[in-house]
Protein backbone atom coordinates (compact mmCIF):
# COMPACT_ATOMS: atom_id res chain seq x y z
CA UNK A 1 0.00 0.00 0.00
CA UNK A 2 1.11 3.59 -0.88
CA UNK A 3 1.99 5.03 2.29
CA UNK A 4 1.10 8.59 1.54
CA UNK A 5 -2.85 9.87 1.18
CA UNK A 6 -3.18 12.68 -1.43
CA UNK A 7 -6.05 15.56 -0.82
CA UNK A 8 -7.54 18.07 -2.02
CA UNK A 9 -7.71 21.20 0.65
CA UNK A 10 -9.82 24.44 0.14
CA UNK A 11 -7.11 27.11 0.16
CA UNK A 12 -9.70 30.25 -0.90
CA UNK A 13 -13.07 31.18 -1.10
CA UNK A 14 -13.51 31.24 -5.19
CA UNK A 15 -15.04 33.87 -6.54
CA UNK A 16 -16.75 33.02 -9.92
CA UNK A 17 -15.71 29.62 -11.16
CA UNK A 18 -12.87 27.78 -8.70
CA UNK A 19 -9.50 27.98 -10.22
CA UNK A 20 -6.14 26.26 -9.27
CA UNK A 21 -5.23 28.80 -6.68
CA UNK A 22 -8.47 28.01 -4.66
CA UNK A 23 -6.62 24.24 -3.84
CA UNK A 24 -3.97 23.15 -1.88
CA UNK A 25 -2.77 19.66 -2.95
CA UNK A 26 -1.79 18.07 0.28
CA UNK A 27 -0.42 14.75 1.27
CA UNK A 28 0.19 13.03 4.89
CA UNK A 29 0.50 9.42 6.07
CA UNK A 30 -2.41 7.50 5.65
CA UNK A 31 -4.20 7.52 9.12
CA UNK A 32 -3.83 4.69 11.41
CA UNK A 33 -7.20 3.53 13.02
CA UNK A 34 -7.84 3.68 16.71
CA UNK A 35 -10.66 1.97 19.03
CA UNK A 36 -13.74 2.76 17.22
CA UNK A 37 -12.49 3.79 13.73
CA UNK A 38 -11.97 2.56 10.33
CA UNK A 39 -9.88 3.52 7.39
CA UNK A 40 -11.36 3.66 3.54
CA UNK A 41 -9.40 3.20 0.54
CA UNK A 42 -11.36 5.50 -2.05
CA UNK A 43 -12.16 3.60 -5.30
CA UNK A 44 -14.58 6.69 -6.64
CA UNK A 45 -15.82 10.58 -5.76
CA UNK A 46 -18.85 11.96 -6.61
CA UNK A 47 -19.04 15.48 -8.08
CA UNK A 48 -21.89 17.47 -7.66
CA UNK A 49 -22.98 20.88 -8.71
CA UNK A 50 -23.56 21.02 -4.91
CA UNK A 51 -19.99 21.37 -4.34
CA UNK A 52 -19.93 24.93 -5.29
CA UNK A 53 -21.72 26.36 -2.68
CA UNK A 54 -20.07 24.36 0.11
CA UNK A 55 -17.26 26.09 -0.66
CA UNK A 56 -19.05 30.19 0.51
CA UNK A 57 -19.40 31.58 3.42
CA UNK A 58 -22.26 32.02 5.11
CA UNK A 59 -25.35 30.40 6.26
CA UNK A 60 -26.93 27.53 4.34
CA UNK A 61 -28.62 23.78 4.58
CA UNK A 62 -24.98 22.77 5.81
CA UNK A 63 -22.11 24.17 7.19
CA UNK A 64 -19.53 25.82 4.30
CA UNK A 65 -16.08 23.78 4.01
CA UNK A 66 -13.16 25.88 6.07
CA UNK A 67 -10.80 26.97 4.19
CA UNK A 68 -7.86 24.79 4.79
CA UNK A 69 -9.87 21.42 5.35
CA UNK A 70 -10.45 18.76 2.83
CA UNK A 71 -12.73 19.30 0.47
CA UNK A 72 -16.48 17.61 1.22
CA UNK A 73 -17.52 14.56 -1.01
CA UNK A 74 -19.61 11.51 -1.25
CA UNK A 75 -17.30 9.04 -1.77
CA UNK A 76 -17.38 5.24 -1.95
CA UNK A 77 -14.43 2.47 -0.96
CA UNK A 78 -13.34 -0.67 0.84
CA UNK A 79 -12.44 -0.68 4.66
CA UNK A 80 -8.69 -1.55 4.54
CA UNK A 81 -8.13 -1.05 8.50
CA UNK A 82 -10.89 -1.42 11.14
CA UNK A 83 -10.90 -1.34 14.86
CA UNK A 84 -15.09 -0.57 14.42
CA UNK A 85 -17.07 -3.21 16.03
CA UNK A 86 -19.56 -2.93 13.09
CA UNK A 87 -17.45 -2.44 9.76
CA UNK A 88 -14.83 -5.34 8.73
CA UNK A 89 -12.16 -5.04 6.55
CA UNK A 90 -13.00 -5.82 3.11
CA UNK A 91 -16.25 -4.07 2.83
CA UNK A 92 -18.09 -1.30 0.97
CA UNK A 93 -18.87 1.48 2.22
CA UNK A 94 -20.49 4.98 1.05
CA UNK A 95 -19.96 7.94 3.03
CA UNK A 96 -18.95 11.71 2.53
CA UNK A 97 -15.56 11.12 3.11
CA UNK A 98 -13.31 14.01 1.34
CA UNK A 99 -11.80 14.40 -1.98
CA UNK A 100 -8.55 12.04 -0.76
CA UNK A 101 -7.30 8.80 -1.25
CA UNK A 102 -7.75 7.77 1.96
CA UNK A 103 -10.50 8.72 4.75
CA UNK A 104 -10.61 8.05 8.74
CA UNK A 105 -13.92 7.15 9.96
CA UNK A 106 -15.66 6.73 13.60
CA UNK A 107 -18.34 4.90 11.52
CA UNK A 108 -20.98 7.88 11.86
CA UNK A 109 -23.04 8.42 8.78
CA UNK A 110 -21.31 5.83 7.30
CA UNK A 111 -23.25 3.18 5.06
CA UNK A 112 -22.27 -0.71 3.69
CA UNK A 113 -23.14 -0.99 -0.25
CA UNK A 114 -23.30 -4.44 -2.16
CA UNK A 115 -20.89 -4.02 -5.21
CA UNK A 116 -22.16 -7.03 -6.04
CA UNK A 117 -26.12 -5.53 -6.54
CA UNK A 118 -24.72 -2.28 -8.85
CA UNK A 119 -21.33 -1.02 -9.70
CA UNK A 120 -19.78 0.70 -7.23
CA UNK A 121 -20.55 4.49 -9.38
CA UNK A 122 -24.14 3.54 -9.18
CA UNK A 123 -24.01 4.07 -5.53
CA UNK A 124 -22.80 7.77 -5.86
CA UNK A 125 -25.72 8.53 -8.60
CA UNK A 126 -28.89 6.50 -9.19
CA UNK A 127 -28.46 4.21 -5.86
CA UNK A 128 -27.23 7.36 -3.94
CA UNK A 129 -27.84 10.81 -3.27
CA UNK A 130 -29.11 12.01 -6.38
CA UNK A 131 -31.50 9.12 -6.75
CA UNK A 132 -32.60 10.58 -3.51
CA UNK A 133 -32.93 13.68 -4.15
CA UNK A 134 -35.07 13.00 -7.54
CA UNK A 135 -37.41 10.45 -5.44
CA UNK A 136 -37.90 12.89 -2.73
CA UNK A 137 -38.14 15.90 -4.44
CA UNK A 138 -40.55 14.67 -6.80
CA UNK A 139 -42.77 12.61 -4.78
CA UNK A 140 -42.64 14.61 -1.09
CA UNK A 141 -42.07 18.49 -2.46
CA UNK A 142 -43.88 18.16 -5.71
CA UNK A 143 -46.63 15.53 -4.67
CA UNK A 144 -46.54 14.11 -8.23
CA UNK A 145 -49.91 12.33 -9.26
CA UNK A 146 -50.53 10.22 -12.24
CA UNK A 147 -51.16 12.32 -15.45
CA UNK A 148 -49.47 15.45 -14.34
CA UNK A 149 -47.18 17.42 -16.40
CA UNK A 150 -43.58 17.04 -15.27
CA UNK A 151 -40.59 19.78 -16.36
CA UNK A 152 -36.94 18.69 -15.50
CA UNK A 153 -34.75 20.96 -16.39
CA UNK A 154 -30.74 19.63 -16.37
CA UNK A 155 -32.71 16.39 -17.45
CA UNK A 156 -29.35 14.85 -18.71
CA UNK A 157 -27.42 15.31 -15.41
CA UNK A 158 -27.70 13.11 -12.74
CA UNK A 159 -30.62 14.34 -10.50
CA UNK A 160 -32.80 14.93 -13.68
CA UNK A 161 -32.15 11.78 -15.50
CA UNK A 162 -33.90 9.74 -12.55
CA UNK A 163 -36.21 12.50 -11.55
CA UNK A 164 -37.62 12.46 -15.53
CA UNK A 165 -37.98 8.44 -15.45
CA UNK A 166 -39.21 8.05 -11.98
CA UNK A 167 -42.12 10.56 -12.98
CA UNK A 168 -43.01 8.57 -16.39
CA UNK A 169 -42.72 5.40 -14.60
CA UNK A 170 -45.96 6.87 -12.42
CA UNK A 171 -47.48 7.81 -15.10
CA UNK A 172 -46.82 11.61 -15.93
CA UNK A 173 -45.89 13.37 -18.94
CA UNK A 174 -42.97 14.47 -19.16
CA UNK A 175 -40.75 17.38 -20.64
CA UNK A 176 -36.67 17.42 -20.45
CA UNK A 177 -34.58 20.80 -20.71
CA UNK A 178 -31.27 20.29 -22.15
CA UNK A 179 -28.53 21.38 -24.00
CA UNK A 180 -27.18 19.69 -27.04
CA UNK A 181 -28.20 17.04 -29.32
CA UNK A 182 -26.21 14.76 -28.11
CA UNK A 183 -27.80 14.59 -24.23
CA UNK A 184 -31.69 15.53 -25.97
CA UNK A 185 -31.29 12.57 -28.28
CA UNK A 186 -30.19 10.71 -25.29
CA UNK A 187 -33.56 11.47 -22.83
CA UNK A 188 -35.39 11.47 -25.95
CA UNK A 189 -34.59 8.17 -27.17
CA UNK A 190 -32.93 6.09 -24.68
CA UNK A 191 -34.88 7.30 -21.60
CA UNK A 192 -38.07 7.93 -23.23
CA UNK A 193 -39.05 11.20 -21.87
CA UNK A 194 -42.51 12.52 -24.08
CA UNK A 195 -40.70 15.76 -25.06
CA UNK A 196 -37.06 17.42 -25.22
CA UNK A 197 -36.47 20.89 -25.57
CA UNK A 198 -32.79 21.93 -26.45
CA UNK A 199 -32.86 25.19 -24.89
CA UNK A 200 -29.35 26.14 -26.79
CA UNK A 201 -31.20 26.16 -29.74
CA UNK A 202 -34.91 26.75 -28.74
CA UNK A 203 -36.82 29.43 -27.35
CA UNK A 204 -38.04 27.27 -24.49
CA UNK A 205 -41.02 28.93 -23.37
CA UNK A 206 -42.47 28.72 -27.06
CA UNK A 207 -42.03 25.23 -26.80
CA UNK A 208 -43.42 24.93 -23.53
CA UNK A 209 -46.50 26.37 -25.04
CA UNK A 210 -46.70 23.11 -27.53
CA UNK A 211 -45.17 20.82 -25.34
CA UNK A 212 -47.32 21.44 -22.62
CA UNK A 213 -50.56 22.79 -23.65
CA UNK A 214 -52.76 22.55 -20.64
CA UNK A 215 -49.37 23.86 -18.32
CA UNK A 216 -47.19 22.19 -15.93
CA UNK A 217 -48.15 20.69 -12.94
CA UNK A 218 -44.86 20.14 -11.67
CA UNK A 219 -41.45 21.58 -12.26
CA UNK A 220 -38.21 19.86 -11.06
CA UNK A 221 -35.66 23.05 -11.45
CA UNK A 222 -31.63 21.97 -11.43
CA UNK A 223 -31.25 24.96 -13.22
CA UNK A 224 -32.53 28.65 -11.93
CA UNK A 225 -32.31 31.61 -14.34
CA UNK A 226 -34.00 32.54 -17.58
CA UNK A 227 -35.21 28.52 -17.44
CA UNK A 228 -37.16 29.13 -14.70
CA UNK A 229 -38.65 32.63 -15.73
CA UNK A 230 -39.87 30.29 -18.72
CA UNK A 231 -41.41 27.69 -16.87
CA UNK A 232 -43.08 30.08 -14.75
CA UNK A 233 -45.01 31.91 -17.58
CA UNK A 234 -46.73 27.68 -17.96
CA UNK A 235 -47.82 26.81 -14.71
CA UNK A 236 -51.25 24.98 -14.41
CA UNK A 237 -53.12 26.06 -11.85
CA UNK A 238 -51.93 24.53 -8.48
CA UNK A 239 -48.21 23.70 -9.94
CA UNK A 240 -45.38 23.05 -7.57
CA UNK A 241 -42.14 24.02 -8.56
CA UNK A 242 -39.23 21.91 -6.50
CA UNK A 243 -36.24 24.37 -6.15
CA UNK A 244 -33.83 21.17 -6.24
CA UNK A 245 -30.54 23.29 -7.31
CA UNK A 246 -29.57 26.37 -9.84
CA UNK A 247 -26.21 25.49 -11.43
CA UNK A 248 -27.04 28.66 -13.99
CA UNK A 249 -26.16 30.85 -10.87
CA UNK A 250 -23.61 28.72 -8.63
CA UNK A 251 -20.59 30.65 -9.95
CA UNK A 252 -22.65 34.16 -10.15
CA UNK A 253 -21.41 37.26 -8.59
CA UNK A 254 -24.62 38.19 -8.43
CA UNK A 255 -27.69 35.77 -8.24
CA UNK A 256 -30.29 36.16 -10.70
CA UNK A 257 -33.52 35.93 -8.68
CA UNK A 258 -36.74 35.36 -11.09
CA UNK A 259 -38.50 37.95 -12.42
CA UNK A 260 -41.76 36.00 -13.26
CA UNK A 261 -42.27 34.95 -9.72
CA UNK A 262 -46.15 36.69 -9.81
CA UNK A 263 -46.90 33.62 -11.95
CA UNK A 264 -46.94 31.98 -8.62
CA UNK A 265 -49.74 33.99 -7.68
CA UNK A 266 -51.99 33.96 -10.53
CA UNK A 267 -51.76 30.18 -10.57
CA UNK A 268 -52.16 29.71 -6.86
CA UNK A 269 -48.92 27.79 -7.59
CA UNK A 270 -46.14 26.81 -4.91
CA UNK A 271 -42.10 27.28 -4.85
CA UNK A 272 -40.42 25.02 -2.34
CA UNK A 273 -36.99 24.27 -1.85
CA UNK A 274 -35.84 20.64 -0.95
CA UNK A 275 -32.83 19.37 0.70
CA UNK A 276 -32.18 15.28 0.44
CA UNK A 277 -30.48 15.24 4.27
CA UNK A 278 -33.90 16.00 5.77
CA UNK A 279 -35.39 12.49 4.26
CA UNK A 280 -32.28 10.74 5.42
CA UNK A 281 -34.59 8.57 8.06
CA UNK A 282 -36.66 6.98 4.74
CA UNK A 283 -33.51 6.39 2.34
CA UNK A 284 -33.88 2.71 2.44
CA UNK A 285 -37.26 2.95 1.00
CA UNK A 286 -36.54 4.62 -1.41
CA UNK A 287 -33.20 2.47 -2.02
CA UNK A 288 -35.41 -0.44 -2.47
CA UNK A 289 -37.97 1.04 -4.49
CA UNK A 290 -35.53 2.46 -6.95
CA UNK A 291 -33.47 -0.74 -6.95
CA UNK A 292 -36.17 -2.64 -8.08
CA UNK A 293 -37.28 -0.40 -10.92
CA UNK A 294 -33.46 -0.70 -12.14
CA UNK A 295 -33.57 -4.57 -12.20
CA UNK A 296 -37.20 -4.61 -13.96
CA UNK A 297 -35.40 -2.29 -16.25
CA UNK A 298 -37.52 0.54 -16.02
CA UNK A 299 -35.40 2.92 -14.74
CA UNK A 300 -31.56 3.23 -16.38
CA UNK A 301 -28.15 4.85 -14.78
CA UNK A 302 -25.58 6.66 -16.61
CA UNK A 303 -22.28 7.48 -14.85
CA UNK A 304 -19.91 9.77 -16.81
CA UNK A 305 -16.66 8.20 -15.04
CA UNK A 306 -13.40 10.79 -15.27
CA UNK A 307 -10.34 7.83 -14.72
CA UNK A 308 -7.55 10.42 -13.65
CA UNK A 309 -6.96 9.91 -9.55
CA UNK A 310 -7.45 12.49 -6.79
CA UNK A 311 -5.31 14.91 -9.06
CA UNK A 312 -7.98 15.42 -11.24
CA UNK A 313 -10.25 16.73 -9.28
CA UNK A 314 -9.69 20.41 -9.94
CA UNK A 315 -10.67 20.02 -13.40
CA UNK A 316 -13.03 17.37 -13.42
CA UNK A 317 -15.83 19.26 -11.22
CA UNK A 318 -15.49 22.15 -13.68
CA UNK A 319 -17.13 20.09 -16.48
CA UNK A 320 -20.47 20.16 -14.10
CA UNK A 321 -20.51 23.67 -15.11
CA UNK A 322 -19.66 23.98 -18.94
CA UNK A 323 -22.23 20.84 -19.61
CA UNK A 324 -19.97 18.05 -20.29
CA UNK A 325 -21.06 15.50 -18.46
CA UNK A 326 -24.07 13.19 -19.47
CA UNK A 327 -25.91 11.49 -16.31
CA UNK A 328 -23.65 11.21 -13.16
CA UNK A 329 -20.14 13.01 -12.90
CA UNK A 330 -17.85 10.54 -11.17
CA UNK A 331 -13.65 10.90 -10.40
CA UNK A 332 -12.57 7.42 -10.47
CA UNK A 333 -9.48 7.74 -7.49
CA UNK A 334 -8.77 4.01 -7.34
Amino acid sequence: MDLVNHQFRLAARPVGLPKPTDWQYTEEPIPTPSEGELVVAISYLSLDPAMRGWMNAGASYIDPVEVDDVMRAGAVGRIVASEHPDFAVGEHVYSAFGVQEHALSDGNGVIKIDPELAPLPCYLGTLGMTGMTAYFGLFDTGRMQEGDTVVVSGAAGAVGMAAGQMAKIKGAAVIGIAGGEEKCGWIGEDLGFDAVIDYKTEDVRRALREAAPNGVDVYFDNVGGEILDAVLTRLARGARIVICGAVSQYNATEVRGPANYLSLLVARASMTGMVVFDYAARFGQAAAEIAGWMQEGRLISREDVIDGGVSAFPDALLKLFSGENTGKLVLKVA
